[in-house]
């Protein structure tokens, strides 16, 4: 079975630009290149296609940011987010033995709701504060951002709110989110082999997207020293905000 009986040249083209597309905003702002690619996936493939575009991608991009900084300091943050990790790896991997069970309305409404409300608090600016690191408030999110991001892909919104809530240092949490969104891809990439998402004829889809995904990613990472990543930062959101509604709408109205 080759590439091109799942999907059209036109379609795989434009996949490759979304994906070159979410690489991008990866590289200036750390974070959402699974919230772009499967927003703008599912506008013009299946839902199970999309999350199988995405895996390949995801994962190899965040070994990259992950890394970025060397092996001990990645070593280090997975020991201060052990807890986060280890509950949402567990309910990642249940997450994703439900993605071909759910109905393709509830799949782009449980895709579309974290999206959208992630975005428009953050245009809102509405953020939220921790004194300190909790223990139960770490297992619940964890269990949140596995949850979703076994179902959809996406397990940005929660963790970025979590890292943001703690006041966490920018260079640390670009390392942070790199280390906790590759283990995560690597646990998605064994839970979709299960569920059957990921298979021989997706895997060359998924695998075709990681090329223009890191070139975007470098690109992004080239300019964000040279923009106001503040401002770009509220048009990604905005960006982001858009294709959450619009996932919404598609999951309401058909």
């Amino acid at each position: 079975m080759t590439l091109f009986s799942i999907i059209t040249l036109h379609d795989l083209l434009f996949a490759m630009g979304v994906a070159f597309l979410a690489g991008w905003v990866k590289g200036i702002v750390g974070f959402a290149m699974p919230m772009v690619l499967v927003s703008g996936l599912s506008i013009f493939l299946p839902p199970e296609l999309a999350i199988a575009g995405l895996i390949l991608p995801t994962l190899v991009t965040n070994v990259f940011q992950a890394l970025g900084q060397g092996v001990p300091a990645a070593v280090s943050s997975i020991k201060q987010f052990r807890i986060f990790l280890i509950v949402g790896l567990m309910f990642l991997l249940a997450g994703a033995q439900l993605v071909t069970l759910v109905p393709t309305s509830t799949f782009l409404l449980m895709i579309g709701i974290p999206v959208a409300f992630f975005a428009l608090i953050q245009v809102l600016g509405v953020k939220l504060v921790l004194e300190k690191p909790s223990a139960r408030i770490e297992v619940l999110m964890g269990a949140v951002a596995g949850f979703i991001g076994g179902m959809s892909g996406i397990w940005g919104p929660p963790t970025v709110a979590y890292l943001t809530a703690l006041n966490t240092p920018k260079a640390v949490q670009m390392r942070v989110q790199g280390v906790i969104y590759g283990l995560g891809a690597i646990a998605l990439v064994l839970a979709h082999l299960g569920s059957g998402i990921l298979r021989a004829d997706t895997a060359p889809f998924s695998a075709a997207l990681i090329a223009p995904a890191v070139a975007g990613m470098w690109v992004g990472m080239q300019l964000q020293s040279r923009i106001d990543q503040a401002l770009f930062r509220k048009v990604t959101l905005m960006v982001l905000l858009v294709a959450g509604l619009n996932l919404l709408r598609r999951g309401l109205m058909g």
